[in-house]
């Protein structure tokens, strides 16, 4: 065996790895670029105003503080905020948990319907589904106020639950449809056969089989209702406004010095359940999205 025949697999194997530690390098670099305004965000926070303004934007607090953060969120008359995020934190809990609830069980059973049970109009109905998926914020809006008047629920938390749920059937209902049309129609035949019903064989077949879809119609609702901003301005009054609303009202605030820290820790207070909701469920919402994807 020649010389070249021996360094040629040395070469080949020095080459895949420079290559490995480039693509490490080149995600490394990425990484930090993204996350460095949320570490600038975490480091201005956990400073004083006087440091802000002297030090650097990226340097590490000489002396961390949390008071930012108990101004962001109980308030503190000092002027430079009063109203702290607490009570329009729990807000936006009240207005999420169940919404997203009903509009994941709703989503499933429609999904179930046009997805399993053939009956004249499902694709046209859910064709009117999937439309409404597409349809912007703001058209909606007059009607929706409208609505909410009659209902008599306008400026409640119930009333933005109401909004979010109608909102969010589209695309609960496309989770589930795409889901179940994945699932053999045999097993809705053979419990058919057996005396099962329509209700039966939700819960017993269809609803067990159906946990990666829900978290990913869970993770996307939850988002989708926490991060709302839109509908949340425009549909809440005092005393029910959800935390976006207030975190805008802090961030805008211009009365006395601005304080840079306390709208960091507000920001980051707000984005902490949707951040957590993906660090926690992140892995099961990818397969949840590929769990239907290939049928048989």
């Amino acid at each position: 065996m020649t010389d070249a025949t021996q360094t040629a697999p040395t070469q080949s194997r020095a080459l895949k790895i420079a290559l490995r530690w480039g693509l490490y390098l080149m995600l490394t670099v990425f990484a930090v670029w993204y996350l460095l305004p949320f570490f600038v965000m975490v480091t201005t926070s956990l400073k004083s105003l006087e440091e802000i303004r002297t030090g650097s934007l990226i340097a590490l607090p000489r002396e961390v503080t949390f008071d930012a953060w108990r101004t962001a969120w109980s308030g503190a008359c000092t002027g430079i905020q009063c109203e702290g995020l607490r009570p329009y934190f729990w807000n936006s809990v009240m207005l999420a948990v169940p919404a997203v609830m009903i509009s994941t069980v709703l989503g499933a059973m429609n999904g179930y319907v046009v997805a399993q049970w053939n009956f004249r109009g499902a694709n046209v109905i859910f064709a009117l589904m999937l439309f409404g998926c597409f349809i912007p914020f703001q058209v909606v809006l007059l009607p929706m106020a409208r609505t909410l008047g009659i209902l008599n629920i306008a400026g409640t938390i119930p009333g933005l639950i109401f909004v979010h749920v109608i909102y969010g059937i589209g695309f609960t209902t496309l989770f589930f449809r795409n889901y179940y049309v994945t699932i053999p129609a045999e097993l809705t035949k053979a419990a058919k056969i057996d005396g099962a019903g329509f209700f039966r064989i939700f819960w017993s077949i269809f609803l067990p089989l159906s946990l990666p879809i829900i978290v990913v119609t869970v993770i996307w609702q939850f988002t989708q209702i926490w991060n709302d901003f839109l509908f949340g301005v425009s549909f809440s009054q005092a005393g029910t406004q959800p935390i976006t609303v207030a975190l805008n009202n802090i961030v805008n605030s211009t009365t006395g010095v601005k304080a840079y820290n306390v709208d960091m820790a507000a920001a980051i207070i707000a984005a902490l359940p949707t951040l957590l909701v993906y660090v926690v469920a992140g892995k099961y919402f990818i397969r949840g999205l590929t769990a239907g994807s290939v049928k048989g």
